[in-house]
């Protein structure tokens, strides 16, 4: 089962995705996300201009020979460019074998060890006034975990805050900036320090202790900072605490772990089963938040999970709405085979989104199914793709009171 093709597509149906199709001798189709936010040309230029000329002809049922083909012999390994471009690959394989065979990805995988996946949304608010109403919003619509984000008073602004509903109805938060190339926003860590306490206590009263709740500090703060916020969280019985600090100094953890019991979430930006080594090796983290698109697909993602299985850690894949929805299926898939799932974010995507890219996704008392059609069961709209032509957009830039560059 020889590949004919390898596509590269690249489509902007409210914000950008990269996607590769693959067509066997056959007639077979295979979809893989490759988007990676504020960078997607790269990603589409390494696939285009040096991938898919050595996929023609490749068997396509070999999907570890092809990974380890494209991992290894490159040389230059690791990194989200070269990752995203696996994946998208891996995917697409993984969708081929499934529609050959006749089952859904995840039966490939072992099978389901779940009815569905749980999953977590998004709240935010420009004050707690707001935040509560899209708390409610997520409630009403069936969510049992929610992430918690809100403005700091006197700081104009915070991280994870939406800009209100999209088509749909559906509070939406995309931060690549379409409006130009240094969209800033400003941070202060001392005022968010003082006030996040103040707003999950809010949390607590407003809506009780049954609702999963989870915050993403996005890496901003210092060590020390970090170990100080998650022992003022303890009374609140967060679900996880998210990039407390920079994960590339991964031992500055042992700090926060020495001082607190809140559980961590960490490695969105991390890409392979090394970079997880030292978090979990040390059991610095309770839950893993590599995505499949940007972590080598699944065939690498399910590795990285069985490693952290063995030191009790769990499942927290990455989902934003820069994940695209053949992105999301593969993590639903894997979602539903591993023991050692934890929770999956899911960022709903818009109507627009939803036209080029068709699912079948399943909603019941809070968890996601992927559906049961052969392979990850997304199909992808070319003529609705043609509306969207790429649109340059750009994630903006996070500076101190004083104009210092800050991790965004």
């Amino acid at each position: 089962m020889r590949i004919r093709s390898a596509e590269v597509l690249v489509a902007s149906p409210s914000r950008n995705f990269v996607t590769l199709r693959l067509t066997t001798e056959d007639g077979i189709v295979g979809l893989g996300d490759a988007t990676l936010n504020g960078r997607e040309l790269a990603v589409a230029s390494y696939l285009r201009d040096h991938v898919a000329p050595l996929l023609i002809g490749r068997d396509a049922h070999r999907i570890e020979d092809t990974w380890q083909f494209l991992y290894r012999s490159a040389y230059w390994r690791r990194g989200p460019v070269t990752m995203s471009a696996i994946a998208a690959v891996d995917m697409a394989l993984w969708d081929i074998k499934g529609k050959l065979t006749g089952l859904p990805v995840y039966q490939l995988l072992g099978g389901a060890s779940r009815t569905g996946a749980l999953v977590y949304a998004h709240a935010s608010g420009a004050d707690l006034d707001d935040l509560a109403d899209s708390v409610h919003a997520r409630i009403e619509e069936g969510y049992k975990a929610i992430r918690l984000q809100v403005a700091i008073p006197g700081m104009g602004g915070g991280y994870g805050i939406s800009s209100g509903r999209a088509s749909g109805g559906r509070y939406t938060y995309e931060p690549a900036k379409r409006a130009g190339l240094h969209v800033e926003e400003g941070w202060d860590s001392s005022r968010y320090l003082r006030y996040l306490p103040t707003m999950f206590e809010w949390a607590r009263a407003e809506f009780g202790p049954e609702v999963m709740l989870l915050h993403d500090a996005h890496h901003r703060l210092t060590p020390v900072q970090a170990a100080r916020l998650a022992k003022d969280l303890e009374p609140y019985d967060l679900f996880w605490l998210e990039d407390i600090t920079p994960v590339e100094n991964q031992e500055s953890l042992r700090l926060v772990r020495q001082h607190s019991t809140t559980p961590l979430a960490i490695g969105e930006v991390l890409n392979s089963v090394w970079d997880f080594r030292t978090l979990v090796q040390e059991q610095l983290i309770d839950y893993v938040r590599a995505s499949v698109t940007h972590s080598g697909g699944i065939t690498h993602l399910k590795r990285i999970f069985e490693f952290a299985g063995q030191y009790q850690i769990r499942s927290g894949s990455h989902g934003p709405t820069d994940i695209s929805p053949v992105g999301m299926a593969a993590a639903l898939h894997l979602d539903l085979a591993i023991h050692n799932f934890g929770i999956q974010e899911h960022m709903a995507h818009d109507r627009l989104t939803d036209e080029v890219f068709r699912t079948g996704f399943s909603w019941h008392d809070g968890a996601m199914h992927p559906g049961d059609a052969p392979g990850l069961g997304v199909e992808y709209d070319d003529d609705a793709a043609a509306r969207f032509p790429y649109e340059p957009a750009y994630l903006p830039t996070a500076r101190l009171v004083d104009g210092t560059v800050h991790d965004w």
